[in-house]
């Protein structure tokens, strides 16, 4: 008997954790709230700029899609994010500020809390193998009880 060639011989095994579930909602609910809050955001721009319009009657100051798709990276993981974009060049020989988001500034990548994460781990416990005060000071108070996953590096 023939094997197909279209057809894989064997499939992948996946295996998912349980926290794996809980983190993945978690990330898609963060996406969301982001989301929600940089139209939000953009919203009550282009209402402020609601009576820029042109010689035609056209408004100057207008929604233009959205930037290409980024990783955010983040406590909970990567985050995949599209930040809507404007068409508001007009307002750069105005002197006002054109947009610029306060949520989600141009070139983050990252979350400062993540950012910060490798100095806290280096200063504190990489060297001495005790890495439960730098975690904590990140991922919260919880990590000082009893019941935190021990950890050794060495």
């Amino acid at each position: 008997m023939e094997k197909s060639k279209d057809r894989p011989t064997a499939l992948p095994l996946q295996v998912q954790l349980p926290g794996s579930v809980l983190e993945e909602l978690a990330r898609e609910g963060a996406r969301q709230l982001l989301a929600q809050a940089m139209e939000v955001e953009v919203a009550a721009f282009l209402d402020e700029h609601r009576n820029r319009i042109d010689a035609e009657g056209r408004r100057q100051v207008v929604r233009n899609g959205y930037m290409p798709a980024r990783e955010l990276v983040s406590g909970i993981g990567p985050v995949m994010i599209r930040q809507p974009r404007l068409d508001d060049r007009v307002l750069s020989g105005t002197g006002q500020e054109r947009f610029s988001s306060e949520i989600l500034p141009r070139y983050l990548r990252r979350v400062p809390s993540v950012d910060n994460l490798i100095p806290i781990l280096y200063l504190k416990g990489v060297s001495s193998g005790d890495m439960s005060e730098a975690l904590a000071s990140i991922l919260g108070p919880w990590m000082r009880q009893d019941c935190r996953p021990q950890m050794s590096f060495g």
